[in-house]
């Protein structure tokens, strides 16, 4: 029996993921296909190369100021991500700078969007960092990738929950992870006020990214003021990835479907790590009684 672990999409709630491997490790569940959309392709891919612990220390040690430094300072309009920052990350704690999908001992494919047509794209086969680059590339943060004449985009887009990928690879039993099933609407009315930044934050990221990214951060707001721009923004995602999930999710139902509880972690909050972590952990265990009956474990 072949397993497959479709990794959601879900920004900053995707290190999760991380969580659920583990804890499906400790049960001696190892997935034999493991496909991602966005940050799930990003931690699939962590994973299927051999770099979860790595990625998984890395991310307990971020802080709000290391979140920020991944933000250009300047105004472009590719995006706001440190394309460089970002580059030696992914070579460092997913996987090596060569390192193709076809040498990996497990199947593992991640999805993005062809921004001309709308269709979504598998890639299971060549290198595995440009394979993430283009499933993790949400519009408006990162600029979009060329591949084979076509222009990536995240992969959220289309297929948040790769239920259908996993099984055209020939996933007899799917193991799905949901990180958008109650976000809709939590990030602007479940606040929590945070601190300033330091002077010294404040040096480095222009006005313009740290009114960005305080609308993800979860800045503290009267209930009569209106949503931000980026509130807005953030909004529109939930609602997208929300409506698209479970539609896709009715038409290919998984086996399992584990979903962490992290409605109250703002997009980009991915300083909160080992939060999303311990609850990828406790998620795997409020449902091993229902994996197990599934997988036929005694």
């Amino acid at each position: 029996m072949k397993i497959g672990l479709a990794l959601g999409s879900g920004a900053s709630r995707g290190w999760s993921h991380i969580g659920v491997i583990k804890a499906l490790m400790a049960q001696g569940i190892e997935p034999d296909i493991v496909c991602g959309t966005s940050i799930g392709s990003l931690v699939g891919a962590s994973y299927v190369s051999g770099h979860l612990n790595d990625l998984e220390q890395w991310t307990c040690s971020l802080s709000k100021f290391k979140t920020a430094k991944f933000f250009e300072i300047n105004r472009s309009l590719n995006g706001f991500v440190n394309t460089d920052r970002l580059h030696s990350f992914l070579s460092k704690f997913v996987a090596p700078e060569k390192a193709l999908i076809e040498e990996f001992d497990k199947q593992f494919a991640s999805v993005a969007t062809d921004l001309g047509t709308g269709r979504e794209v598998w890639l299971s086969e060549g290198s595995v960092l440009e394979a993430v680059w283009a499933s993790i590339s949400l519009p408006g943060l990162f600029p979009a990738i060329q591949h084979h004449n076509k222009w990536l985009v995240d992969g959220g887009l289309v297929n948040p929950v790769p239920v259908s990928v996993c099984r055209a690879l020939g996933a007899d039993v799917v193991i799905a992870v949901n990180l958008n099933g109650d976000i809709v609407g939590k990030h602007i009315h479940k606040q929590e006020k945070i601190s300033k930044p330091s002077e010294k934050v404040v040096d480095r990221i222009s006005s313009l990214v740290t009114e960005y990214a305080d609308s993800f951060f979860s800045v503290d707001r009267s209930q009569q003021q209106s949503p931000s721009l980026f509130e807005a923004i953030a909004g529109s995602v939930n609602i997208t990835q929300d409506r698209i999930t479970r539609s896709r999710m009715a038409g290919d139902p998984p086996d399992i479907v584990l979903a962490p509880k992290l409605s109250h972690m703002g997009l980009l909050e991915f300083y909160r790590g080992e939060e999303a972590i311990n609850e990828g952990i406790d998620c795997v265990q409020r449902m091993l009684p229902e994996i197990k009956y599934t997988l036929d474990m005694k």
